[in-house]
């Protein structure tokens, strides 16, 4: 104490000193006008449309449901006005993850309810069994999640341990039944409600039980293990989308996320090359950005660097009027909105864009497919040029391609071989629109509806996700489409498809075959894909190496009811698909949206990454990493292209890999894209070569000059990249991470927000 005491009368003077500018700091750091985010003017842009949003008119905002539902019943309105309130508060609380509240209000509702009014009795016994269905899937799948949690057909460490929920479920749907046989939807959730506690199906009474046909009786595909959590990448939030690419150009895929909600940020994972993830979300600035259904990568400015392309306002209707976002890659780790600079800011529904080179310039533009809902305000698809300064023009006007249609699926590709990319349209009023790029050099970019030609325009189902495809790998692009087409929840389709019961074509998947004169086949029903799907989120990918791509499909329907699994479908010779769903362990029941396959792990298989959770705040679930544990010893080549004539990452470039297996000579194809519509691969393209042990040549032909290199005798199992004009390959190796063996606590130190 002595020696303080005297250190502070010999330093009196300078303790003064320092204690008035401390006094100074704290009254100044109030004052100081804090630094402004980045990308704010879009930050504050989607707030304020957030804020408008928010009002009991807008289905899409359930807090407000409750809200103007309460002022009803509070003012004791009319009887059949309660009733009626009452029945959209209960939703709302299911929308809002508040189970047990939702559970009270129906319970209420039933005494409301006059005994002989059974149609409305019933509609409510559903709901009350269809939220405790909901609140045992919160207390186990959701608040105690694992890798096992909702995988149909449920079972292991997927069984629930509080069976309350489920049980609860079981009683109700089993009192339906008894008085309505029939009733499909009741049949196929008491189904999974049994599966749930472990009592399928040795507890479920024979007249009510489904039994479930396994397609792949052989066991082609080895099963797939969830590993997000363990790599901390099972973040949690509504419907969405995602991309996996390599943002920093290291060779390591990293992952960015978005949900369509307004009000959840966008998450950006850094791939460490060590078999962690880091969430530099904030730091990159996307974590102050929101909403965004869908997206995908591009490189606007070609300068080599993966930019991000935001999609919003799909399903809202007249709430829809949001902007999309254009996301600059800066190359230091940050991404800036320059959607406005760029002259792509504009206020329409959409969930859907597809990016291409369609006037052969080597610059990227984007076609832009947005939602007109019948008898609503129109909003016309956009095509936007690149003007190769960093700005684009609309031009879809003058170019023929401003299509007015409920649309939910536009991809590109060059189906007629002609050099020059085409779009096809998927819309839910039923038509599939083809159309044709005619465009001429250094002229104008011009497009021709040649749906009916193509023989396209018979099929009036509705459609979602699409893609262009060579699934039988003649060189010659097929286009699959996602049936979206339904009069019931989906559970009841599923039921039907159990008991071979007619479902008319719903929830179908389309497959038009090129018949390399300019027309298609439809050939859904000869490759065996008449199964169910009513898919969303989508794409595909080689999950055995056999150079034949599969696909897998994300079934996102807002209803509760509608648990379905997600579906995986393998690819045999390019000449049938097997749904393989249950075998694979990739039937998820909560709701899917985008997908990515990509080899995560670095060991020569694709795995599968899928956003998870669907439109309601309630309905938040973890994403879901797939690991492929590698179906056989087949072999494989990854190949990565730059332009330099052609734009920088080599969109729509077209590889050709030749090999000999089992001594017959035969070719894989592939376009360079991300894939599907509601979907994200790299760009970076994984091919399968089958037994194959050599590659005997791999042809590149280039967008811009229809010029195609030649390279002989490549290595395989390894990365390859590939210049426009350079004669010589660079190969490269990546580690290889053991993913099952890391563990989630282990990761909290590498996944700390920056």
């Amino acid at each position: 104490m002595y020696h303080i005491s005297n250190f502070i009368k010999k330093n009196r003077s300078v303790l003064s000193v320092i204690l008035l500018l401390c006094f100074m700091l704290i009254l100044v750091i109030p004052s100081c006008k804090q630094r402004p985010l980045p990308n704010q003017e879009m930050i504050d842009l989607l707030k304020k449309i957030q804020k408008n949003n928010y009002n009991p008119e807008n289905n899409f905002s359930p807090e407000a449901v409750v809200k103007y539902s309460d002022s009803i019943i509070d003012n004791d309105a009319g009887e059949e006005t309660v009733i009626k309130a009452l029945h959209n508060k209960g939703n709302a609380l299911l929308q809002l993850g508040e189970e047990q509240k939702a559970i009270d209000v129906f319970n209420d509702l039933l005494k409301k309810i006059p005994g002989g009014d059974i149609d409305q009795r019933l509609s409510i016994m559903k709901d009350v069994a269809i939220s405790y269905l909901r609140l045992g899937e919160r207390m186990n799948c959701i608040r105690n999640h694992n890798a096992e949690s909702c995988i149909f057909p449920i079972s292991k460490e997927g069984v629930h341990h509080d069976k309350t929920g489920s049980e609860k479920a079981i009683e109700i749907y089993q009192k339906i039944l008894i008085d309505n046989p029939g009733d499909l939807e009741s049949k196929w959730l008491l189904n999974i409600a049994y599966m749930t506690i472990g009592a399928y199906p040795d507890q479920v009474s024979p007249r009510f039980l489904l039994k479930i046909k396994n397609d792949d009786s052989m066991h082609l595909v080895k099963p797939f293990t969830d590993v997000a959590m363990n790599v901390g990448l099972n973040y949690k939030s509504q419907a969405g989308g995602n991309i996996v690419d390599d943002f920093n150009n290291d060779g390591y895929p990293d992952i960015v996320l978005s949900s369509w909600s307004l009000s959840e940020p966008m998450r950006y994972y850094r791939n460490n090359g060590n078999g962690t993830f880091t969430d530099i979300s904030d730091s990159s600035g996307l974590g102050y950005l929101t909403g965004g259904l869908n997206m995908m990568q591009t490189d606007y400015n070609n300068d080599g660097l993966k930019d991000i392309f935001v999609l919003r306002g799909g399903w809202r209707g007249k709430f829809g009027k949001t902007p999309n976002s254009l996301l600059r890659n800066n190359g230091d780790g940050t991404f800036t909105d320059v959607t406005k600079e760029s002259g792509l800011l504009s206020f329409h529904p959409t969930q859907t864009a597809t990016w291409a080179d369609f006037n052969n310039d080597g610059w990227l533009d984007v076609f832009i497919g947005n939602e007109t809902e019948p008898g609503g305000e129109a909003h016309p698809c956009e095509l936007y040029m690149n003007n190769r300064n960093g700005t684009f023009t609309n031009v879809a006007q003058q170019a023929g391609c401003a299509i007015i249609q409920y649309v939910k699926g536009v991809t590109s590709g060059d189906y007629n071989n002609d050099g020059l990319p085409d779009i096809f349209i998927s819309t839910l009023n039923g038509n599939k629109i083809l159309l044709k790029n005619e465009s001429v050099k250094n002229g104008p970019v011009k497009f021709t509806d040649v749906s009916k030609e193509a023989g396209l325009s018979n099929n009036k189902y509705r459609t979602f996700p699409t893609w262009f495809w060579d699934y039988d790998n003649d060189g010659w692009l097929d286009i699959l489409v996602c049936g979206y087409e339904f009069n019931e929840s989906l559970a009841y389709y599923a039921a039907a498809e159990a008991t071979q019961a007619p479902v008319n074509n719903a929830g179908k998947v389309f497959l038009f075959r090129n018949k390399h004169d300019g027309t298609f086949e439809d050939v859904t029903e000869k490759v065996g894909l008449n199964k169910i799907a009513f898919a969303m989120g989508s794409n595909f990918g080689d999950i055995d190496n056999d150079g034949y791509l599969d696909f897998y499909l994300g079934t996102g329907n807002p209803s509760f009811k509608s648990a379905i699994p997600n579906k995986l479908f393998k690819n045999i010779d390019g000449k049938r698909f097997l749904d393989v769903t249950t075998s694979a362990r990739v039937g998820n029941l909560q709701k899917g949206h985008e997908v990515s396959f990509v080899d995560l792990n670095n060991d020569g298989n694709e795995d599968i990454y899928i956003k998870m959770g669907g439109a309601y705040k309630g309905d938040a679930y973890e994403n879901s990493l797939y690991l492929n544990p590698g179906q056989n010893n087949n072999h494989w080549v990854n190949i990565t292209l730059h332009g330099t004539i052609s734009n920088k990452v080599a969109i729509g470039a077209k590889i050709k890999v030749t090999f000999r297996e089992n001594n017959i000579e035969r070719s894989v194809y592939r376009d360079v894209n991300s894939g599907g519509s509601f979907g994200a691969n790299p760009l970076r393209q994984h091919i399968g070569i089958g037994q194959a042990n050599t590659i005997e040549k791999i042809e590149i032909t280039w967008p811009v000059t229809g010029k195609t290199q030649l390279f002989e005798n490549p290595p395989v199992d390894t990365n390859i990249t590939i210049t426009e004009g350079d004669n010589k390959l660079k190969t490269y190796q990546l580690r290889r991470f053991d993913f099952k063996a890391n563990m989630h606590d282990s990761m909290n130190s590498s996944l700390s927000h920056h």
